[in-house]
């Protein structure tokens, strides 16, 4: 069986945002049990060729957050690399799973390194974020509608 060859996208790290980072030491119990929640999303500034993902983490102890972080990388995607994945006809901006997935890892690994220096020197900084799975979480290729500007209405 064939697989078929993913064009190879080429890109520019142009900005790192830090979303919201928040404490609740309120929220935080020594003796609870402690999750975190994870959420990715993806936008894009189709006029600078940029697609920004963005990953957010929660910390739980007992239910109740103690540590919120989100954090934003937006990358600039090169001229020939955009003209791949723009449908002609409609100007919809299809981004492969593939390419959602490394934004995703860098992104996340950005993330950890944004809770490490807000964290560091406090209790807090025991708290890491842990290999995340994006591939998992990432399911299909996602689909950008156009913003190209439209006619003027006559009248």
């Amino acid at each position: 069986m064939m697989e078929s060859k993913v064009p190879e996208i080429s890109f520019a790290l142009m900005g790192i945002t830090t979303e919201h980072f928040s404490v609740e030491e309120d929220g935080f119990s020594e003796k609870g049990s402690i999750t975190i929640g994870t959420s990715i999303r993806f936008g894009t500034g189709q006029k600078q060729r940029i697609i920004s993902c963005f990953t957010g983490f929660i910390f739980e102890s007992d239910k109740k957050p103690f540590i919120t972080v989100e954090a934003g990388c937006h990358f600039q995607i090169a001229d020939e690399s955009w003209a791949q994945m723009v449908d002609k006809e409609s100007g919809t901006l299809k981004v492969s799973r593939t390419l959602l997935t490394h934004l995703a890892m860098l992104t996340v690994g950005t993330t950890r390194g944004i809770l490490h220096a807000k964290t560091e020197n406090t209790r807090f900084n025991e708290f890491f974020l842990p290999a995340v799975n994006v591939s998992a979480m990432i399911k299909n290729d996602l689909l950008f509608e156009s913003v190209k500007p439209r006619g003027k209405k006559s009248g």
